[in-house]
Formats: C-alpha cells, structure tokens, sequence
C-alpha cells in the first residue's frame, strides 16, 4: 500500500473514530444566551472569540461599568453632597453647636441658596453629635425642621413639630449612644453625626425686628452635657452677605460625597448605595485617590450627571409632575410624598428634581391639606413651552380667590444657581406681603418679568437681565381647597410682544 493510500485510510478512520466518540450531549442553545463575534454599540465596537472578549473590549466595558456606576452615584447622593456645602456655608461664621446664621432683614439674591424664598426668616445651624447628644431649644411660632447628613428627615419643630409650634427642647442623640436621657425633651435618634438644623420664622406686617427678636431670645444648642448651665449661642446676621451653601456640580461633587461617607457609619445609608460609591473608590475607612483613569471618568461623569440634573429638572418628563394639563406648572412632590416614593416605588426622578432644584426636606413640604403648611408650583418654560429669557418681558395673571390663607409670592430664580435671580433688585420677588404690589379689583393680579417695568406696573414688576435665563416658584401659604382640587388655576406665563 502506497503512502497516499495509508494517508486516506489513516483520515478515514479517524473521521469515522471522531463520529464513533462525537460528545453525547449537545442541546440546542437558544441564540438570547450567546453574545456574536462582533457587536456595535454606543460605546465602540466589542469582540469576542466564542464568547470570550478580548483586551480591547474588555477595556471598553469596564471604562463604561465604571462611567455608568459614577452617573447614577451622582444623581442619587445629590442629597449628601448638597448638606456638605450647607455645613461649609454656616462654618464660614461660627463652630458646630453653638452658631445659627440668621437672615434678620430676610434672604437677598447675594447669598447662593438653593431656590430660598424672600418672605420668611431663616435661621440655620449646624449639629455635630460626635461628643455627644445635642439640645435645641426651639422658638415658638417657628417652623423647623432637622435632616440628618445624607438629608433623610428626622424630625420638624414649630408648628409642624411634636411642641405644636409652642417651643419646646429637643434632643439629639447620637448613634449608638448609652448614656441617660433626661425626662421633659422631645428626643431623636438619627443615623448620623452631622445635622442640619433649620428653622423660619415668620414676618407680619413687614415687622422682621420681633420675628428676630422671637428666634434670637428663644433658639438655643448647646450640648446636654452643659444643660445645667447652657453656653451662648452665637447668633450672626447674614441678610446681605456673600456666601455660598451650594454643592459642587464638577468632579469635586465627588470630594464632597467622600466627606459624607468618611465622617458617617456605614449604618446610615443602604447598602447598595454605599456599594456603588465603593465601585468608585468611595469607601469608608480608605483614602479617596482615584488614579488618572478613574479621575478622568469621575470628571466625566459629573458633567453629564450636571446636565442630566438640568434636564431632568427643566425639561421633566414625569408627567405626573405637572399640576394641570399642558401646563409649565409641576412639582417634584408627586403625589405628596416627601419620600418620593409611590406604592413601594422609589420615584428616582423627582427625588433628583428636588435636590438639584431645592433643598431641605421633612411631610411638611409635601403635605396636601387645606390650611395647612404651603403649596409649591415651578414653571421653567412659558405659555408656548420656552425657557424663559432675560431679555424679554413676561405677563402672569393670578386669578381671583388665590388659595392662599396666609399670603402668597413668586420669586425668580437663575437656572446656573438656582438661587435668587440677581439683577438691580435686592429682592427678585413679588407677594401679597409686600404694600406696592397691587391687586385687580376682582381680587385677582398681574405680575410682569422683564428687563424694565412697563409703565405704572413697579410694583408688581420683577426685573430680569438680558442673555440670563430664569425660573419661577408660586408659592401658597396656607393652601386652600381650590388649590388642591384644582378649581383655582394659575395663568401660564405669556411673552408680551
């Protein structure tokens, strides 16, 4: 037998040993389950050889997990980095536990607030736990709040409060602590250390003297540790001043969070959350140090997470948000939940509406009854659904019966800080409080927007500046019926050309 004929022969077996052993078990493998040689996608071009990705893919996957993982932290701990640059702000004037920053001729356009409003008193200060609990004596006929430092509400004071807007001592003890609690306190146990505490008081007939005069002789932190003889809170007035309380909307958003999860137990945030924080290089106990790579996907990540902020805001797509039907006029509370939460779902969302626009949170805000707290409604567009432009002149008519039982008032706000608009004005606003504005005979207003007033209208003018665009918030203090059934509507606001 020749060589070619030994070679056939020698295949032919072989082929016939391969059919003899083919494996036993081969099932059909549905094709959803495989992964092609090639796939084209929003991030490149990934190959894989049966499967298995090759360098190149795998660089770009893990560039994207990682991209991805930094976005969503960004939009959902907004809350914590925005208390950050609150505790930055009020430290500019004073230490932990004894400062209250307060806004004795109210809050004008140069200090950067988020969305504050021109009406009510503020004052603020900051709660440090960690040597032990904390006491405020609150105010009467105040309305309070304190939220704990990744902003979950712990408690109101004032009206909305357990003292019924009566005044009365809270104390605030912190995690984990054992020591004895004296009978007589309205007692809260927060998760965290840090607390932001923040109180408004409320001005009658243009009097802001004795609403200061009512927080300045009634507030009081000061540790429980000296309740037997409480040291002096320092009380600074910031009406007029130049400072920020605004959390960063760059790669240093990331610094911020860092400080939050560092200075915290990991028993004060869910744990998927701290976990996608970890995938960052976020992680209690460990330096914050990205490497070039992680750095440059950080800064990345924060720019679109700020974009993503802006529209998410300013071009809502929830249309539960929106008060009335084609309308500019919504909310980030919907469905008055100031968890943002519906039928067990978290609203992701409106919970990133509302911290990117606004800040602050506790039921009082979000409730929907008569009398009660007040009503909040937003516009970022006009009637033909256009930002607004500074440049131009606006109108907005406020039909008779306004439900509000207190007062009401728009304020306008700049859509780069989205605090008070800043223009020639001290305060961007215009409410029923204030003796110029000037109401219809029917009970009913006009309110106009623009670079200048048009003639006989000052009083009920809010002056805009050109290329700056703006936002406006209606603000209902102590909402009626009407509101909530929607039988009282406010105008859209109309270009006048």
């Amino acid at each position: 037998m020749n060589t070619n004929i030994k070679f056939a022969v020698i295949t032919s077996l072989l082929i016939m040993g391969q059919s003899l052993y083919a494996q036993k078990y081969k099932t059909d493998i549905p094709a959803s389950l495989v992964i092609p040689d090639k796939i084209e996608s929003r991030i490149g071009t990934l190959n894989f050889k049966d499967g298995f990705p090759d360098d190149k893919t795998v660089e770009k996957v893990y560039d994207n997990l990682d991209f991805s993982r930094a976005l969503i932290a960004f939009m959902n701990t907004m809350p914590g980095a925005s208390q950050v640059a609150q505790r930055k702000g009020i430290r500019e004037f004073g230490p932990d536990n004894g400062t209250v920053i307060i806004f004795e001729t109210l809050m004008d356009s140069k200090s950067l607030f988020l969305t504050a409003n021109t009406e009510s008193m503020y004052a603020l200060g900051w709660l440090n736990l960690k040597e032990g609990p904390i006491v405020v004596e609150s105010p009467p006929n105040t309305l309070g709040l304190v939220d704990d430092f990744w902003f979950h509400y712990v408690t109101d004071l004032g009206l909305a409060g357990p003292d019924k807007g009566k005044g009365g001592k809270f104390i605030f003890v912190p995690p984990g602590y054992k020591g004895k609690i004296p009978t007589g306190y309205f007692v809260f146990k927060p998760k965290t250390y840090n607390l932001l505490f923040g109180t408004r008081g409320f001005v009658v007939n243009g009097d802001t003297k004795s609403t200061a005069e009512n927080i300045k002789k009634n507030l009081r932190i000061y540790p429980l540790s000296k309740a037997a003889n409480p040291s002096k809170t320092n009380f600074v007035n910031v009406s007029g001043k130049s400072f920020s309380t605004i959390h960063s909307m760059d790669y240093n958003f990331f610094k911020e969070i860092n400080e939050v999860v560092q200075e915290e137990s990991n028993d004060a945030m869910d744990p998927e959350t701290l976990g996608l924080l970890a995938s960052i290089g976020i992680e209690k106990g460990k330096p914050f140090n990205p490497d070039e790579r992680m750095k440059k996907i950080l800064t990345e990540a924060a720019s679109v997470g700020n974009a993503t902020a802006r529209a998410n805001a300013y071009r809502s797509r929830l249309t539960e948000s929106f008060f009335f039907p084609n309308s500019a006029w919504g909310t980030c509370f919907i469905g008055g939940s100031y968890l943002f939460e519906h039928e067990g779902v978290r609203l992701l969302d409106a919970r990133s509406y509302m911290f990117f626009y606004a800040t602050g949170i506790t039921p009082a805000m979000a409730i929907q009854k008569v009398g009660a707290g007040s009503a909040y409604a937003a516009a970022f567009v006009d009637a033909e659904k256009k930002p607004f432009d500074g440049g131009k002149t606006y109108h907005l008519h406020l039909p008779p019966n306004i439900p509000a039982k207190q007062f009401w008032s728009v304020v306008l706000y700049d859509n780069q800080t989205r605090s008070m608009l800043q223009t020639d004005q001290q305060f961007p606003s215009v409410s029923s409080q204030k003796k110029e504005t000037v109401m219809n005979n029917d009970g009913s207003v006009d309110l106009y927007f623009g670079p200048k007033a048009p003639t006989g209208k000052e009083g009920n003018w809010v002056q805009t500046v050109s290329d700056k665009g703006w936002s406006i918030i209606l603000r209902l203090y102590g909402p009626q019926q009407s509101w909530f059934d929607k039988s009282w509507k406010p105008g859209e606001i109309e270009e006048m050309k």
